[in-house]
């Protein structure tokens, strides 16, 4: 386990989770709301985001056996579904319809912030794919903690949105997030060539 091989996860899930859309979203939803009150948000936010990414990872091996799904065959299909959120978040002018809605209780942490608009399909593709073609217990390791220091970087901006709303403004969120929909289109374009690649060979 190496320190590059935990940053370039690390840097690979912080974008697939398109934080600075996800800020962008957060900002409108917590508006006129207490400091207090948006950080408690955001740390029950984090904490579901963690658990759910996870349970993806940890678990996406046993469900491409029991689902009879070839590792190459979800690469190419959650490739494509990545391919689109990035496209959608480029060309996106704002907060998608819909966004408001929360849970029964009003508790939107889990959903709409956690799923889908931070571990939207293109991410649960990924940490699928990742957990199911890892090839060692020390590969497995430094994904898992790439996973969990991504998660938190995405808590520490939510848990400082005040001042990073202050500092970035709404043009510089937006800003922001195209250029994630940018890298999560380019990861796509991989990711879909490498299951091709890999289905031809075979």
């Amino acid at each position: 386990m190496t320190v590059s091989a935990i940053i370039g996860v690390f840097v690979k899930i912080f974008f697939l989770l398109t934080p600075f859309f996800v800020l962008s979203v957060y900002v409108t939803l917590t508006r006129g709301e207490e400091e207090i009150s948006r950080r408690k948000l955001a740390a029950r936010t984090t904490i579901a985001v963690l658990v759910i990414a996870m349970v993806l990872y940890l678990f996406g091996e046993q469900i491409f056996r029991y689902l009879g799904i070839t590792l190459d065959a979800f690469r190419i299909g959650s490739g494509i579904v990545l391919l689109l959120s990035g496209i959608e978040v480029v060309r996106g002018s704002g907060i998608p319809t819909g966004v408001r809605q929360s849970n029964d209780d009003g508790d939107i942490s889990v959903v709409p912030l956690a799923i889908p608009y931070t571990v939207g399909p293109g991410t649960v593709g990924t940490l699928l794919v990742m957990g199911a073609g890892a090839p060692s217990t020390e590969v497995r390791i430094a994904e898992i903690l790439g996973i969990i220091f991504a998660v938190f970087a995405l808590g520490a901006l939510l848990f400082f949105s005040n001042k990073l709303e202050k500092l970035l403004k709404r043009k510089g969120l937006n800003i922001l997030s195209k250029l994630t929909g940018l890298f999560l289109a380019a990861l796509a374009s991989q990711i879909i060539f490498e299951g091709i690649k890999n289905i031809l060979r075979s």
